[in-house]
C-alpha cells in the first residue's frame, strides 16, 4: 500500500504566548501544497524502514514514520511492516514534510490493518508525534490555534488558479532557536481577515512572526522575499520557522529557477 504525503505552507504564523506545557499557543492558516513524498508499507516478518531521495538526518528510530508505527503497535498490537520512504520535500524548511510523513503513516497503517480509527483518534495520536502532524490528518485549509491541533476549516477561493513558487536556500533554522528569538504578541485573531481579502492585500495582515525575528540574522530570507515581489508575486512570505519562502503568483512565472543560485531548491507549480 502506498500513500503520497504532501507538504504545507503557513499563511501567517503568529506566536501568541508560552504555555505551561512548554509549547507555544499559535495562530496560523495551514494550506496544503501538492509537493509529495512517497511512502509504502507492506506486512513483513519484522519491522524495517528504508529511504531514498533526499538524505535524511538522524537514525531510523528518530524518524516520525517509525515513531508512528511504534505508537500504533503499542496501542493496537499491529504486526511488523516493511516501510520505504522516498523523500522529495526539503527538510528543516518549514514545509512540514516530516510531520506529513508521520501523519500519513498513521493513515496508511489504519487502513492496512483495518483499525477503523476515527479522525479524532488519529488527530490525538498525530499530536503525540508533533504539533504540525494533526493538520495532515485533515489535510485541507484550516485556521489552526493552540499548538496547531485546534483546527477550523476555512475557504480560500482566491487561491484557485494561482501559482506558487517555493524557494529553499538550504539554510537549516532550528525550531528551538526560532522560538527563542520571537517575542509572543498575546491575543490576536487578525488572521480571520485573510479569507475576506484578495491575495495582493495579505501583506501586513498574514504576518509570520518568525520572519520578523529571523530576518536580521538570516538576511537571505528577506532577499528571497524581495525578489519574489520584484518578479510579480501577489504575496510572499516565509513558511513555518523557515527557511523556505514562497510567492503566490497569478500565473506561472517564467523560469523562476534562474532567479536564484543554482544550488538552491526552487519549485514552481499550480496551487
Amino acid at each position: 500500500m502506498i500513500v503520497f504525503p504532501n507538504c504545507k505552507i503557513n499563511i501567517g504564523l503568529l506566536v501568541l504566548g508560552k504555555r505551561e506545557d512548554g509549547y507555544h499557543d499559535l495562530e496560523t492558516i495551514f494550506y496544503p501544497v501538492p509537493i509529495n513524498d512517497a511512502l509504502e508499507a507492506v506486512r513483513a516478518p519484522e519491522l524495517s524502514f528504508s529511504t531514498s531521495g533526499l538524505a535524511i538526518n538522524g537514525t531510523n528510530e528518530d524518524n516520525l514514520c517509525v515513531k508512528a508505527y511504534q505508537l500504533l503497535q503499542e496501542r493496537h498490537g499491529i504486526s511488523p511492516v516493511k516501510m520505504h520512504l522516498h523523500k522529495a520535500i526539503p527538510m528543516g524548511a518549514g514545509l512540514g514534510g516530516g510531520s506529513a510523513d508521520g501523519a500519513f503513516t498513521l493513515l496508511l497503517l489504519n487502513q492496512l490493518f483495518q483499525l477503523q480509527l476515527d479522525k479524532d483518534t488519529l488527530i490525538s495520536y498525530a499530536l503525540e508525534l508533533g504539533s504540525d502532524c494533526p493538520f495532515f490528518i485533515i489535510n485541507q485549509p484550516v485556521v489552526a490555534t493552540g499548538r496547531g491541533e485546534i483546527m477550523t476549516p476555512v475557504s480560500l477561493p482566491q487561491l484557485r488558479g494561482k501559482h506558487i513558487v517555493l524557494v529553499n536556500p538550504g539554510i537549516h533554522i532550528s525550531t528551538g532557536e526560532a522560538f527563542s528569538m520571537v517575542q509572543p504578541r498575546g491575543a490576536s485573531g487578525q488572521l480571520a481577515k485573510v479569507p475576506d481579502l484578495p491575495v495582493d492585500q495579505w501583506q501586513g495582515i498574514a504576518i509570520n512572526d518568525f520572519e520578523g525575528a529571523l530576518i536580521p540574522e538570516y538576511t537571505t530570507t528577506r532577499e528571497i522575499r524581495d525578489m519574489l515581489y520584484t518578479k510579480g508575486a501577489l504575496f510572499a512570505s516565509m513558511t513555518g520557522t523557515g527557511s523556505t519562502v514562497y510567492g503566490i503568483f497569478d500565473k506561472a512565472p517564467d523560469q523562476p529557477g534562474n532567479w536564484f543560485p543554482s544550488n538552491w531548491t526552487v519549485i514552481s507549480q499550480p496551487l
